[in-house]
């Protein structure tokens, strides 16, 4: 029984493992192989991942399981981050030219830009459904969300990522998986390998679990790095820019496991699953992520204290400007716990016309285009911000969903009543 489902699960564990060993090894033997061999390795671990997902609903809550898979997958870049904050921190010229800020904005952006439409485009192409409703627990998702980009939108005014920072973001973060820890696990209706591991006794499927999220992460972390070095050698082959390749070219492999995670979720009908799993990593890189990049450049640099830390010129400033105005846009998008099509193209227009244009202040441009669409969206639908931010609270306080609204003296639909 199963065999067939036994038989892609050890297809993807082998399928994975020259990124390890590639790795261990030093094997490089050129740009286009490397990327082919890191690539597959990649996806390979995200299927994997994907389905411990899946399976691990079993045993604890949806929101806990996307948390920790969106942690897994988000590896990678800070992997890249970390080491581009600690070059800074050991040499001022590194400093100077910003690319751990560079790569830390452009993944963000990334993941919203591309990531969110690809879900959404799936989603439309396997259902024929013009809108994608996701659960009421990703209300708690979006009010950590408003919470970090209120507080980060503001970092531009300053000088620098410090200490203080990471305190507040990574405190942040903290609360976050808290809440979404004590959430209760759902019965779930499992398929493909999934369904295959699921079917194991708890021990076992447990330890299962386990053995394949530490080696998807091992495959990941080893291949990331790597698949965007061979990326950014591609790239300049070409003559592109250093500052765009870290930009763009890099978290493009970074970001990758996390993309390829929620696209087979969607892809395998549970799209609402990949949308929150995408939410859930943008809350980990907009508070973890730049939680502790001034942690990696102290460290490095040896200048310790509360007003120290990664400095930030007027480009990086305006990198993350525009980075907190489309976190702004994307939250204002899902305030109703819906996207549509309108929405979905927006995102993705929005980010992909940045890439062609260079001068300075397209950046600023397009921040307050963001910021415009995001007062619209939310005067459109102001009659939905009280009702998710009281799901939230409710889910802070662990009451069902069917309590949700009494003290309004309404109720809030269920997902299938939305849907």
């Amino acid at each position: 029984m199963h065999r067939k489902q036994w038989l892609i699960i050890a297809l993807m564990v082998v399928l994975g493992l020259p990124g390890i060993l590639f790795r261990l090894f030093h094997w490089e033997p050129n740009p286009v192989l490397d990327a082919m061999i890191f690539g597959v390795a990649i996806l390979a671990a995200a299927f994997l991942l994907s389905w411990s997902a899946e399976t691990a609903e079993m045993d604890i809550s949806q929101g806990l399981a996307l948390a920790v898979i969106a942690f897994i997958a988000v590896l990678p870049e800070y992997a890249v981050d970390f080491v581009l904050a600690w070059e800074a921190g050991a040499d001022p010229e590194q400093a100077e030219r910003g690319l751990a800020i560079a790569n830390m904005t452009g993944g963000n952006r990334l993941l919203i830009g591309v990531g969110w439409p690809i879900v959404f485009f799936l989603f439309i192409y396997r259902t024929k459904l013009k809108e994608l409703v996701v659960d009421r627990q990703r209300s708690l998702e979006l009010v950590f969300l408003t919470i970090a980009t209120l507080y980060v939108i503001f970092i531009p005014l300053r000088h620098g990522v410090t200490l203080i920072d990471t305190i507040v973001l990574v405190s942040l973060f903290l609360i976050y998986l808290f809440f979404t820890s004590r959430q209760e696990s759902e019965e779930v209706e499992l398929v493909g390998p999934a369904q295959a591991m699921g079917s194991l006794p708890n021990r076992q499927r447990r330890s299962l679990i386990l053995v394949a999220l530490i080696y998807s992460a091992a495959v990941i972390f080893a291949s990331a790095e790597p698949f965007a070095h061979a990326l950014v050698e591609i790239g300049e082959d070409f003559g592109v820019s250093e500052f765009l390749l870290i930009q763009w070219l890099a978290p493009l492999a970074s970001e990758s496991p996390e993309v390829l995670v929620a696209a087979l979720l969607a892809w395998r009908g549970r799209a609402a699953v990949g949308m929150g799993a995408l939410i859930s990593s943008k809350v980990n890189q907009w508070t973890l992520l730049i939680g502790t990049l001034p942690i990696a450049f102290m460290m490095s640099s040896g200048d310790w204290g509360f007003t120290q830390g990664l400095p930030l010129d007027d480009r990086q400033r305006e990198e993350i400007l525009l980075t907190a105005a489309q976190s702004a846009f994307a939250i204002a998008v899902f305030i109703n716990l819906k996207m549509g099509m309108k929405e979905a193209i927006a995102l993705f227009v929005l980010f992909a016309t940045q890439l062609f244009i260079t001068n300075e202040m397209a950046r600023v441009y397009y921040a307050l285009a963001y910021m415009a669409l995001c007062i619209i969206l939310l005067v459109v639908h102001r009659g939905d911000i009280r009702p998710t931010w009281r799901s939230a609270l409710d889910i802070m306080r662990n009451r069902p969903e069917e309590e949700f609204g009494h003290e309004e003296g309404r109720r809030v639909p269920t997902l299938e009543e939305r849907g």
